[in-house]
């Protein structure tokens, strides 16, 4: 891949990464600094992304891989300092253009699913995250995580049979 192409990739793909980079971090200060790091990284690793074949799903890896190591930063020194961490709550806007009732209706569903799968552990997470809202393949799931498709089928199972049971506890109480 050469500089031109990165550019390309970056106005075709960058506001699927950035989604990604913000719900993979759940702030959007951390999600601005994942994003900006994941094309300085894809800048310096310009020689190993083929533009030809999935440089989407590359550069996904890339976020995944930073973000993993910020989190094990993150949790030496939580250990040693003990500091806290803040949680902000994520507006997505729908703009379905249905009533009021409607899209509040279709907020709070939404608001319960997000914080379902936020609830869940994070091997379950990303790969459900992947699948559905950046609508990657298994096979193109297992390159980015580096694992066996096998492996990816069965967290997404296993993800999809938790959410299930979340679901239909919290929709029942409602």
């Amino acid at each position: 891949m050469n500089l031109l192409q990165l550019e390309q990739c970056i106005a075709e793909y960058g506001k699927d990464i950035y989604a990604f980079c913000r719900h993979l971090t759940g702030d959007k200060a951390e999600a601005d600094e994942l994003y900006q790091d994941t094309f300085l990284k894809a800048m310096e690793m310009l020689g190993m992304i083929e533009y030809e074949r999935n440089p989407k799903s590359f550069l996904v890896g890339i976020a995944i891989r930073l973000w993993n190591n910020k989190r094990r930063k993150y949790a030496w020194r939580k250990r040693i300092t003990g500091t806290e961490e803040v949680h902000e709550e994520i507006e997505w806007d729908t703009g379905t253009g249905n009533s009021p009732e409607e899209e509040a209706i279709q907020k709070e569903l939404n608001r319960i699913v997000r914080k379902a799968v936020a609830g869940l552990d994070e091997k379950y997470r990303i790969p459900i995250y992947l699948f559905y809202t950046e609508q990657m393949t298994v096979e193109e799931i297992s390159k980015v995580l580096k694992m066996p498709q096998g492996t990816v089928k069965t967290r997404l199972f296993k993800a999809r049979k938790l959410l299930k049971k979340e679901l239909e506890v919290v929709l029942d109480e409602n």
